[in-house]
Order: C-alpha cells, then structure tokens, then sequence
C-alpha cells in the first residue's frame, strides 16, 4: 500500500505545530483521527517517526528525512493540481494542429497571428502531413485538431466543414497591355529563349486550352489522386499531354509556374495566396475537382476552455475565409 498524500500533509503539519493536539485543531480533524494517520505512516515505512514527549513530540531521524522529501512530494501534488484547474478553468495549454503544408501556408499565419494576441496562454504545434495522415493522427490522438481536404467520416471524429476550394488548370499570367506598350522585354526563360506570349495566360478557347495541355508539360502533385482524376477526364476527348512533370507536393507545382514552365494542377486558394494574380486558370470550362476543408477532431476531446477558444478561433477564421469567396 502505498504512502497517502493526506496523510504526508498531516505529517508535515505535526511537525510545524510540534503537537498533535495542535496540529489536529489546525486541521479541523480529531486528534484520535490524526494519531491513526501517523501510525499508519509509521507501520508502512517500519519506523518510527515522531517521539512522543509530555510537552508535545518530536521528529526522530527518519522522520527528519520523511520531512524532508514530504515537502517536495506536496509541493509537486500542489503545483500539478493549479496546472490540471489552470487548463480547466483557463485559457492556457498546448495543442498540436495537423494540415498539409499547402494548407497550412495560407491558412495558418494570419489564425496564427489572431490566436496569439488574443489567446496569449494557448500554445500551438504545427504537424504537417497529407490530409490523410493528418485525419490519421488525429483519430489516434497524435494531434489535438487536424485541418484536412475531403475528410472521410469517422465514428470517433467531429467534422466541422470551413471552406470551400477546388484543383483547376493554371497557367503563368500574360505580361499586360501595359508593359506591351512600354516596350518591356518578353519574359526570358532560364536559357535565355524568350516565352511567346501565346503560351502564357487564360486561353481565349477550349480548343486553346486543349492544345496548350496536349503540348505541356503539366506539371502536378504526384501523390493527389485528384490531379490524376482531372487528367483522366481529358483522356476520352483525345487531350493528352506529351509531356508530364510529377511532383511531390503543390508547392514545388506552384514555383514551377511561376516560372513560366508549362500548364499545373493547383488548388486555386494556393494558386493565389502570396502571388495574386500572377497564375491563372488556364480555361473555366476546364474540370475541376471541388475540395472541402474541414477541421477533425476527437468527439472525446477533452473540452477545456483552451481547446475550446482553439477550435473556436479555427472555425471562425476558416469560415471568414468561405464568406471572402
């Protein structure tokens, strides 16, 4: 059996008082009652800690060491119990949010921004992952609230939907009528040949827009089942590309784009975020494939005012992003 705390915070309080009589009046318990629980510390650790004299008692050797340790086992008791109501009862705790990285670049630093001046006792760990491994993690409680693309449902997790978005064909912007008129040089590729303004921007037709996809290259994320779904629906209406360039994630899609290089498949929140404007859909009867993003996260989360101010802040900031389009 193991030593109780109440009874080391007894011990603790003899030892100040030098008297169980006092002590006892000082804890608000019967004297018979403390005695027990002294002799019941004494009987499991085999000793004897307390010398009973007629002018009240004194700790003997190894009731100086049991002293000595009780301290510090109170104060780790006390320090543990403000920290478990602090995280109940206050804004304060340590969370981990899992997204994918592409997500994450244009969702997360203004909700984290917002989060740490409002909520400055709330602390956050980033894990960036594939949706699904995020979706994963999360029902293993490896993450606190997971941000994720076209979630499957669950029995153990909550789905909250955010934000709408959808993978679409882009392409580099045009140069303007403006720096046409100024005369500016066309934009040079990294060998120096210049790329025709032809192979830049918005195509004006479908036919266009097939032909430019046909010629590529076009450039996607690998491991996206979707980008290959897109790809797939061309296939029957004889678009084919000559060339494809397979990446690992979007955001390598997106700084080939920008340099000019052939057609990609982005989502067109992350097509934008940073460079607005610069890339393009390439044709809007084009498909494309709707993505939902939705925050995940346990159904027995345990709900402290922290978590809850989290998962709060996280669904107001993605639902201002649904609202701004």
């Amino acid at each position: 059996m193991a030593m109780e705390l109440q009874d080391l915070r007894y011990f603790l309080e003899v030892r100040s008082r030098g008297s169980l009589t006092a002590a006892a009046r000082t804890l608000g318990i019967s004297q018979p009652s403390l005695t027990t629980a002294m002799q019941r510390l004494e009987r499991h650790l085999g000793t004897t800690l307390l010398l009973r004299e007629r002018t009240g008692v004194k700790l003997t050797v190894t009731g100086r060491a049991l002293a000595h340790d009780a301290e510090e086992m109170v104060a780790i008791a006390a320090r543990a119990e403000r920290r478990v109501l602090g995280l109940e009862d206050a804004e304060s705790g340590r969370f981990v949010v899992g997204c994918h990285e592409s997500l994450g670049a244009y969702f997360l630093p203004s909700l984290l921004k917002d989060l740490f001046e409002s909520h400055p006792g709330i602390e956050v760990a980033v894990h960036n992952g594939a949706s699904a491994a995020v979706r994963d993690l999360t029902i293993d409680r490896g993450i606190d609230f997971g941000l994720v693309v076209n979630p499957k449902p669950h029995p153990d997790l909550v789905l909250v939907d955010l934000f709408d978005d959808a993978i679409d064909f882009f392409t580099l912007a045009a140069p303007t009528d403006a720096s046409r008129r100024s005369g500016s040089a066309p934009k040079s590729s990294r060998d120096g040949r210049a790329v025709a303004d032809q192979t830049l921007g918005a195509a004006r037709t479908l036919d266009v827009a097939f032909e430019r996809i046909r010629r590529g290259p076009v450039v996607h994320a690998g491991r996206v089942s979707e980008s290959q779904a897109l790809l797939g629906e061309l296939e029957p209406r004889g678009v084919v590309p000559q060339r494809v360039l397979s990446c690992g994630d979007f955001e390598l899609v997106k700084s080939i784009l920008l340099a000019g290089v052939g057609i990609g498949l982005l989502p067109r929140r992350v097509a934008r975020y940073g460079h607005d404007g610069k890339l393009v859909r390439l044709h809007p009867e084009l498909p494309s494939y709707a993505d939902r993003i939705c925050l995940v996260y346990r159904a027995d989360l345990h709900k402290t005012k922290a978590a809850t101010a989290l998962k709060d802040v996280i669904t107001s900031h993605g639902r201002r992003l649904q609202r701004a389009g």
